[in-house]
């Protein structure tokens, strides 16, 4: 029998019932640090630093300034920012005020952000001003956005103008906190419900895997805030009242990046593959005081054992650990700790506290130790549903735990391996890639008669998207600069394809669908090849 689950049959906008003295949210925590250690740092970016006491007057007044338009427990905003304190102190308003963040792909297009604005029915949007037309644009079919605050001269002016005591609503731990988009196979993006329990306990259960020592205080990630590796990753630090820093959004710099681990004195810091690979080829790395750096740790794609052995000969002084999930987790589930870094190279470890872990074939049985099959979780981590997607959130959580879609095998130790992706997806340099988001906006081509999507190995970011096309007009198909120009309208740059392959037609199997493997064993090895 297939289990339903909660968010499966509902989705609602109102707070859990408080009982008294039992809440506690992120906004908290830095209300709590701005009481006792005021004048300590809590977030540094590239332009500002601020104290915890500092964050907490900024927090206050901008919740003053959601009330004044009626945004308020439950409601949804959206907020779309380059990496900045302000986008984090946005966060921690919209939370104080019970109400429900969603933090939106810069890199989307205006329709991307108009599907998001109405997907999730987004009251109000906080962006900066780069964005500002992009918004515009996207809320013209989102009728729910009643107004738009911008960072800059006026975003600073308001706050000025608003109280700096607050006495709002308390905020239960069980109520929605984020909606996070993560793309769907559908071909439309689909939003996580994570409530301030799902983040609170992933960040102890994350402490309680990894051991936090005192002087482990200094957070970095560079992840964009958008993804939930920034946004989780610094939650850690919050609690203990240390320090998170903020790189700059754009062009990832590593030799600005390797100044910064030295001059904030990093502790811990997170990076997808490609981001390590640049920063160990940083000429002078070994002169560089990284001596606090204690733990580095990748994600979100990929790392080839070459890779892994370079950051361990990189920095010997630190820990290399691997993390593993997604976001509807929290997002983190399996780690693999630095012992192990070597001894299981290419693993991604075991469950972290607080995760139960099963391997199961099609029908939920438990697969022999050693053979491949879907991991499905158990959490007080996971989400509570996809937001307004009752039947995405029943098959996601049927027979009662939670389907990752990733293909794994357990080895005689417990030590898991990933071996393949259940869902049609391509992760290139950190990002999820959905194959049929993609293919919709492609099929709308006037020269495609169809498409397929495939991931292709890439030097750079570990997978690439290679477009698979059949033309309606094989004496007139379409050109690469046709298909790149048709994207650049409809999709964000990291989504679009970096290569074509024509065919005169997809191979299908005889119920009519196209047959992916075959598709990889012909071009799988790249256009090169």
């Amino acid at each position: 029998m297939t289990a339903t689950h909660p968010a499966a049959t509902t989705t609602t906008t109102t707070t859990t019932p408080t009982t008294p003295g039992r809440g506690m949210t992120m906004s908290d925590l830095v209300a709590r640090h701005a009481r006792t250690v005021p004048d300590e740092v809590a977030v540094v970016d590239p332009s500002h630093r601020r104290t915890y006491g500092e964050l907490d007057d900024r927090v206050t007044r901008l919740a003053h300034v959601l009330v004044e338009r009626e945004v308020g427990s439950g409601d949804r905003v959206a907020v779309l920012g380059l990496n900045s304190i302000e986008v984090v102190e946005s966060w921690l308003a919209v939370l104080r005020v019970g109400a429900i963040a969603v933090p939106v792909n810069f890199r989307l297009t205006a329709s991307e952000i108009g599907y998001a604005l109405r997907d999730s029915g987004a009251r109000l949007v906080i962006t900066d001003r780069a964005f500002a037309d992009a918004v515009e644009q996207g809320r013209a079919d989102a009728p729910e956005v009643r107004s738009v605050l911008t960072y800059g001269e006026d975003y600073e002016r308001v706050l000025a103008d608003a109280p700096d005591t607050w006495t709002g609503p308390e905020v239960a731990d069980a109520d929605p906190a984020f909606i996070m988009y993560t793309s769907g196979t559908t071909g439309f993006p689909k939003g996580a419900v994570l409530t301030h329990r799902n983040l609170y306990l992933h960040a102890f259960c994350s402490m309680a895997t990894m051991g936090t020592t005192g002087d482990d205080r200094v957070w970095m990630s560079a992840a964009p805030l958008f993804h939930i590796a920034g946004l989780s990753g610094m939650l850690p630090v919050l609690i203990t009242g240390g320090k998170v820093v903020i790189p700059p959004s754009g062009g990832f710099d590593p030799a600005a990046t390797v100044r910064t681990l030295a001059d904030e004195g990093v502790t811990s810091c997170f990076m997808v593959p490609a981001q390590w690979q640049a920063v160990c080829a940083v000429p002078g790395l070994d002169g560089y005081d990284l001596s606090r750096l204690r733990r580095i740790s990748w994600g979100a794609a990929p790392a080839s054992t070459s890779l892994l052995r370079t950051m361990i000969d990189s920095f010997p002084q630190a820990e290399v650990c691997t993390a593993f999930g997604q976001t509807e987790c929290s997002p983190v589930t399996t780690n693999l700790r630095g012992e192990d870094s070597i001894r299981k190279i290419g693993s991604v470890g075991k469950p972290m506290v607080g995760v139960e872990v099963r391997v199961v074939d099609d029908e939920m049985n438990d697969v022999p130790r050693g053979d491949i099959g879907e991991i499905v979780y158990r959490s007080p981590m996971v989400m509570t549903g996809y937001w307004n997607k009752p039947e995405e959130t029943a098959e996601a959580f049927r027979g009662g735990w939670f389907h990752s879609g990733d293909l794994v095998r357990e080895d005689p130790d417990g030590y898991l391996y990933v071996v393949d992706r259940k869902k049609d997806m391509i992760i290139s340099g950190g990002e999820n890639i959905y194959c049929a988001e993609v293919e919709n906006v492609l099929a709308g081509h006037p020269k495609i008669a169809e498409v397929a999507l495939i991931g292709v190995p890439d030097p750079k970011w570990g997978e690439a998207p290679l477009a698979v096309v059949a033309p309606r007009d094989p004496a007139d198909p379409p050109t690469d600069a046709e298909i790149e120009a048709f994207c650049r309208q409809h999709l964000a740059a990291y989504k679009r394809p970096r290569h074509v392959q024509l065919v005169d037609a997809l191979p299908r199997n005889p119920s009519g669908k196209v047959v992916k493997p075959v598709l990889r064993e012909r071009y799988g090895a790249g256009p090169e090849a």
